[in-house]
């Protein structure tokens, strides 16, 4: 489910989107995301089995979505969750998240996550053991901002002894892909990149018109991907319009987390200025996010309380 030699490189072209006059929606909304990724569709299964093969580095095939839970209504809920939870043929685990706006505490939330998958499997029984544990990988795509003080596109993440390198060969492993780090390589000749190069390209460059005619190559380069594609064009102005709300939803949820903490913060430091500041940023942050998804100007105002002035600038 990687490279297709054999196809026809006219039949993913970009002029069969069947987008019409509607924007292209950007894939690197966590609902977006999610939406692509987890339909009961031959397309949708293939592009999740393409994208998961290209970070792990060998082919494999998704038989089932594990836990595919809708989205919340309310506010104060805070496991609103869009990550993509899968098995593969093999019964190995694999968890595959978009974070638009990862968190400062990204490594930390990628290593708690990692130690749920692992310990989900059942291995009580006396007709089993630790080795009837199956490979687990939570897989983390970071969108705006970069983690790793280097120039690599992805990272995998194993147990290891710091002092002698020596690796723990378990079974668990965290896999990180920082889409800001495409810059250096959406340039390179499409026959050049890597299968995880070409996804973290069209992932961060969809929506970019002056790279549509690379995206066009991509998508007749890598079948997974032009699955993705046929995947977005099937939704409807009704699915796409929830798609923004459930990621105003999630703004919603980030800001408020980013309001305990900074009050957390203000305590801890006896002053209110982190208070201020954080408020102040997370304001800014849900508007950036409710301009990007094409909502009004006047209901970014009312909602977050910002100037006009400030938010035409964003």
């Amino acid at each position: 489910m990687m490279k297709t030699e054999t196809q026809n490189p006219a039949q993913y072209g970009w002029g069969l989107f069947p987008f019409g006059d509607r924007t292209i929606p950007d894939i690197r909304f966590d609902p977006v995301f999610k939406a692509v990724f987890t339909k009961e569709t031959a397309n949708s299964r293939g592009a999740l089995s393409g994208l998961i093969s290209a970070l792990i580095g060998r082919t494999v095939v998704v038989e089932a979505i594990t836990a595919n839970e809708p989205s919340v209504d309310d506010s104060r809920q805070r496991y609103l969750r869009f990550d993509v939870a899968c098995k593969t043929e093999k019964d190995e685990l694999v968890n595959v998240e978009m974070s638009f706006n990862p968190k400062t505490c990204e490594q930390v939330r990628l290593e708690y996550h990692t130690a749920r998958l692992f310990v989900s499997q059942d291995v009580h029984g006396k007709d089993k053991d630790f080795d009837d544990l199956k490979e687990t990988y939570q897989i983390a795509i970071l969108a705006k901002r970069t983690f790793f003080p280097d120039e690599d596109l992805t990272h995998n993440f194993l147990y290891y002894d710091p002092n002698t390198h020596v690796s723990l060969g378990g079974k668990t492993r965290i896999i990180t892909v920082e889409l800001i780090k495409t810059k250096p390589i959406v340039d390179k000749p499409v026959e050049e990149m890597t299968h995880a190069e070409l996804w973290a390209v069209f992932l961060q460059y969809l929506t970019d018109e002056e790279k549509r005619g690379k995206i066009i190559e991509i998508i007749n380069q890598e079948e997974g991907i032009a699955m993705a594609v046929k995947t977005l064009g099937t939704f409807t102005q009704s699915e796409l319009d929830y798609m923004r709300e459930s990621s105003l939803l999630k703004g919603e949820l980030d800001w408020q987390c980013d309001m305990t903490e900074a009050r957390r913060e203000a305590r801890r430091e006896g002053r209110s200025e982190g208070l201020t500041e954080g408020r102040n940023e997370a304001r800014l942050d849900i508007a950036r996010k409710m301009k990007n998804a094409g909502r009004p100007l006047s209901e970014i105002m009312e909602f977050t309380g910002l100037p006009i002035e400030i938010i035409t600038q964003l």
